[in-house]
């Protein structure tokens, strides 16, 4: 067994006794969907930072960061941006509505018709999303330990799914706080290693072949603007909807979800000037690397750790790898479970059933979950002939994002029936189909009468950017519509008016946890995982004794030195703590 393997392996076991240690924290399905909501803020930064990463980070995009240099960041940039704005409003607000599952929220603003639409609406995406993940992964996997990509979507799929069956959301959050220490540790190593092999950042854009900023194969510098303008109205609306406020429901109050948002931000702006930099390098003095990879550019960042990284640092990244996809998938096989059992079996199939009932059909639906993930990995894996990168916009541009339209909107337009947002995501439908797959290069050509042809690049930009503008003038339009046609009239009944008004009372009373039994799991929380990651930081750091050149040896020091630092720290707080409850009150 080579020692990548093995540090692949160690890792896999760690991931599982995660899950096994947080067992106990779960007792009911509040407990398995949100962790109660009782998370610390530096956990819930981290689960809403990895929701938005995968092993896709380091293959597609990791590829268009070859080929087109600064443009992939733009995408990390709107990351932020979304975040930011989740820090400056939106994520104490999604906390305040005090629910278990998301489309909770969308039953007590649209109705109970409305919460089934959404419910079987929204599975496609995630599912879908999740096995595009998993298939990035089997891309390095398959490259690094020649494994057939079949092999490593289905164990890996295997793994994550014993892991968050055993400790619900809370060994889901707490493997992906662990999980983006592993990342940003090891890809800090690696961008150190870049700067100094590229001979600083200067040297490296300086020697990319093309233009960095812009990228290549571009005629027109419209259609470029086009596209980053829409895709930071995307992920806007992608970060900032009662959808996707399952990623602060488990803060433990209104401050630690706002507090989780700004370390999404911060991390989204740092990151990608980190995990970039391998790629550019690669791009800059390794430009022909791709004719030995079956995958093409989308093997750059793992051209650049086979070739200039020490002994071992592979499986290191690899571990990393796994930590990203697994971090994604968790989470989103967490929420698809919680809202089937919440917002489907429980109040249509089984009205009457026991919260113990519901905990096994919990569990049951992540399994079945994870194997149509699984699938959907194998089925993404038989279309070699496409980009991931752009797969990833065109799933969100497609499905995702017209389903964000009336959850968005009606926390903005109050007075509107419950079926404004069943009928604006046909809407939606409909445009996706029309934007998405009736219309082509030639048509857009002909249509403006341009006098270049698309590039490939261009056109699939514009597709986007066509699609997501499309959705906000067509698909928002006709929510705004009907908003305007029952202005200043009655358009629910008295019951569901109370419940409207419940959620709006909600939505604006902060959410305050400072009692005992909350500060005792709080230090319950750093204790636990500070003790995981200091064994992590060791283990990293006894790496150094890999027989490697000195400057091979002192990336593992900085590496596990990255991740101990935290565990003590988080080790230390946690000591304060016990010191605190222990205190006469």
């Amino acid at each position: 067994m080579t020692i990548d393997i093995f540090v692949v392996l160690a890792y896999f076991v760690f991931l599982i006794a995660i899950g096994w240690m947080f067992r106990k924290f779960t007792t009911s399905t509040s407990d398995y969907f949100r962790g109660g909501g009782k998370m610390l803020w530096w956990m819930v930064g981290a689960t809403a930072f990895m929701t938005q990463f995968s092993a896709w980070t380091f293959t597609g995009a990791a590829g268009r960061a070859f080929s087109d240099g600064f443009v992939v960041v733009i995408l990390f940039l709107a990351n932020a941006f979304g975040y930011l704005c989740n820090y400056l409003y939106f994520a104490p607000k999604f906390r305040q509505l005090r629910v278990v599952t998301a489309i909770d929220a969308i039953r007590m603003r649209f109705g109970k018709v409305s919460e089934q639409f959404f419910t079987w609406a929204g599975l496609p995406d995630s599912l879908i999303s999740s096995g595009i993940w998993l298939n990035g992964l089997a891309i390095f996997v398959a490259a690094v330990f020649d494994i057939p990509m079949e092999t490593t979507i289905v164990v890996t799929g295997l793994v994550l799914m014993l892991m968050a069956v055993t400790g619900g959301s809370w060994a889901v959050v707490a493997s992906d706080f662990m999980q983006m220490l592993v990342i940003m540790a090891v890809t800090i190593t690696c961008a150190i290693a870049a700067y100094y092999h590229g001979g600083g950042i200067g040297n490296i854009v300086a020697n990319f072949e093309g233009d960095f900023f812009i990228g290549n194969n571009l005629n027109y510098m419209s259609i470029f603007v086009l596209w980053v303008v829409f895709i930071f109205i995307k992920q806007f609306g992608v970060m900032n909807n009662s959808i996707n406020a399952y990623r602060f429901l488990c803060a433990k109050d209104s401050e630690n979800a706002r507090k989780a948002a700004g370390l999404a931000c911060v991390l989204m702006l740092v990151g990608p000037l980190i995990w970039f930099l391998p790629p550019w390098y690669v791009a800059a003095f390794m430009p022909d690397f791709a004719a030995g990879y079956d995958v093409g550019a989308d093997a750059a960042y793992l051209a650049f750790v086979q070739k200039l990284m020490p002994a071992g640092m592979v499986g290191l990244l690899m571990a990393a790898m796994f930590a990203a996809t697994m971090s994604s998938m968790d989470s989103g096989l967490n929420r698809n479970a919680g809202i089937f059992v919440i917002n489907f079996y429980s109040p249509v199939l089984r009205p009457q059933a026991s919260e113990k009932e519901l905990m096994t059909v919990s569990k049951l639906t992540t399994v079945l979950m994870s194997f149509i993930v699984i699938a959907v990995g194998l089925f993404i894996n038989s279309l070699r002939d496409l980009s991931l990168f752009d797969i990833v916009l065109n799933v969100g541009a497609l499905i995702g994002f017209p389903m964000l339209i009336p959850v968005l909107l009606g926390m903005w337009f109050r007075n509107t029936p419950d079926w404004s947002a069943w009928a604006t995501l046909i809407v939606g439908g409909f445009v996706s189909y029309i934007f998405g797959f009736s219309i082509n290069a030639n048509d857009i050509e002909n249509f403006f009468g341009l006098e270049q042809a698309l590039t490939v690049r261009e056109w699939a930009d514009l597709k986007v950017a066509l699609t997501l503008a499309a959705h906000v003038v067509f698909t928002g339009g006709f929510f705004v519509a009907i908003a305007a046609a029952y202005k200043g009239r009655v358009c629910r009944t008295a019951d569901r008016e109370s419940e409207v008004t419940e959620l709006f009372k909600n939505w604006n009373t902060p959410v305050i946890a400072d009692s005992e039994d909350q500060q005792d799991l709080d230090t319950k929380q750093r204790s636990m995982l500070g003790n995981l990651i200091c064994v992590a930081g060791f283990g990293i750091l006894a790496m150094a004794l890999i027989p490697n050149e000195p400057m091979g040896r002192m990336l593992f020091l900085v590496c596990g030195t990255i991740v101990l630092t935290v565990g003590v720290l988080l080790v230390s707080a946690a000591n304060k703590g016990d010191k605190k409850v222990l205190l006469p009150q």
